[in-house]
């Protein structure tokens, strides 16, 4: 089990939430998704380490930017 914890800028809202959680979850491997919409946190756990590459591209295909 591994665990990755990333930054999301650019979410507002609770739609926002659930377009990030939704595209992260599409990612073989990935078994869980929590978002703090507050600070931007996205924390992702995962059957085996996740690449960031991959993460990222979900980030933007949901709308939003992950923060380097």
């Amino acid at each position: 089990m591994s665990t990755a914890t990333y930054t999301v800028t650019g979410m507002t809202c609770g739609h926002c939430v659930s377009s990030v959680t939704e595209e992260v979850e599409q990612i073989a491997g990935v078994t869980g998704v929590e978002v703090d919409l507050a600070t931007g946190a996205v924390t992702v756990t995962s059957e085996t380490p996740l690449d960031d590459a991959r993460v990222k591209a979900a980030v933007e295909e949901a709308g939003y930017e992950l923060k380097a």
